[in-house]
């Protein structure tokens, strides 16, 4: 029983405990049974709403699209929201968007691991729109003076991109080797100044001087 006031529909409980299981397990081991159980509902409530596991799954996906476009929005600036600053001051990180906005605990960033290695029109759709921003992005930075787009500009928004998502698709090891969650609030502390490091100065680049108390270098 859950000890809160839920005021989601039978059906979006439904989708969201079928996304944290196939997030945590993938979508083909996780049966009906186990997400009526996980959602508190019988087997036959989960196919009268979505008839089918694979309905179920694509209407898993286009929610978790729905919800990464909205993220998305933040780093290109094209959602509803005014941005004053400057182009370059609003070129956050995948991981800084996830954490700013998602629970602690979300399962979001474990399904978009799974959608982006899985060989469906999903995945490559968000893969496709992920590269955008990112092109979008690199051009944003261009013109502020903060970057350059480089001879193969393609090439470099890739890189980037890939860049980014290596620290979804690879969390579970950057936490054991790195003693820290790579998308917690503590870990993109200490990711953040490295890459941006590395980023503006290449591998030979000092360590960024730390500030003392006050902001006072």
């Amino acid at each position: 029983m859950r000890s809160m006031p839920d005021d989601r529909t039978t059906r979006a409980v439904i989708r969201d405990e079928a996304l944290r299981l196939f997030a945590e397990h993938g979508p083909d081991v996780v049966t009906i049974r186990q997400i009526a159980t996980a959602a508190g509902v019988s087997p036959g409530l989960v196919v009268h709403h979505f008839r089918s596991k694979d309905n179920l799954r694509q209407e898993v996906d286009q929610y978790v699209l729905a919800v990464f476009e909205g993220l998305l929005s933040e780093l290109t600036g094209d959602g509803a929201e005014t941005f004053e600053e400057p182009a370059a001051a609003r070129t956050a990180t995948l991981g800084e968007i996830f954490l700013r906005h998602l629970p602690v605990g979300s399962p979001l960033p474990g399904y978009l691991r799974r959608l982006l290695l899985s060989n469906t029109d999903a995945g490559r759709g968000l893969f496709r729109r992920l590269y955008a921003v990112s092109s979008q992005t690199l051009d944003a930075l261009a013109e502020a003076g903060a970057a350059s787009r480089g001879k193969d500009p393609a090439v470099r928004a890739a890189l980037l991109l890939v860049n980014d998502l290596s620290v979804f698709l690879l969390r579970d090891q950057l936490t054991a080797v790195l003693g820290v969650d790579p998308l917690s609030a503590a870990g993109l502390a200490r990711l953040g100044p490295e890459l941006l490091t590395i980023y503006a100065a290449g591998l030979n680049a000092d360590p960024p001087a730390p500030q003392a108390e006050g902001g006072q270098a």
